[in-house]
């Protein structure tokens, strides 16, 4: 398949989920397909707050499987894989650069921006008047300025500081029954 075509299916895929997510409170982080002999099609969620639990991912491709089989974009067998994003998570959409901004990063362009396709540093916000530009601290020292546009992958890099963050917005699982046996 042409990367044209698997933009394309891409595309289609995402225009017959999304709703369906969104109605169950959940966003579309990213969607995949590809592979050898038995394609995977993977689709990222999460809530708008940044979790994502087994149930829900349970739930969800039980949804997705079924939108699936009704539209039949993909005619050939494929696994689908439904998942969170993860700690170190694909930067995607403008408001995942403002949301880990002070974090480390790698990064992958499509034209080089001043003589470099691969960048890893830490995230310093957006730019521009439509948010079009990120700013970037690389570990080499400066700061570059890469159209949004531009940038084919970008993942944060797992980090102390990162993990400490993670866990600030998790739960505390089991916290309350400790607690209630305590009085």
């Amino acid at each position: 398949m042409t990367l044209t075509g698997q933009m394309d299916l891409i595309s289609r895929i995402e225009a017959i989920i999304a709703p369906a997510a969104e109605a169950m409170g959940f966003e579309l982080v990213r969607i995949r397909y590809g592979g050898g002999t038995r394609p995977v099609l993977q689709i990222m969620a999460e809530r708008e707050n940044g979790e994502m639990s087994v149930e829900d991912c349970a739930r969800l491709s039980r949804t997705v499987s079924a939108l699936m089989d009704v539209e039949d974009p993909i005619s050939d067998e494929y696994v689908l894989e439904v998942s969170s994003p993860g700690i170190d998570r694909p930067l995607t959409r403008p408001k995942d650069f403002v949301r880990y901004e002070g974090h480390l990063a790698r990064l992958e362009v499509a034209a080089p921006v001043q003589g470099q396709r691969r960048f890893r540093g830490k995230l310093a916000g957006l730019t521009g008047a439509a948010h079009e530009m990120l700013r970037l601290t690389p570990e080499s020292g400066g700061q570059v300025e890469i159209p949004l546009a531009q940038i084919t992958r970008a993942q944060l890099v797992l980090t102390d500081a990162l993990i400490a963050e993670s866990l600030k917005h998790k739960p505390q699982e089991g916290l309350a029954e400790e607690t209630q046996g305590e009085e």
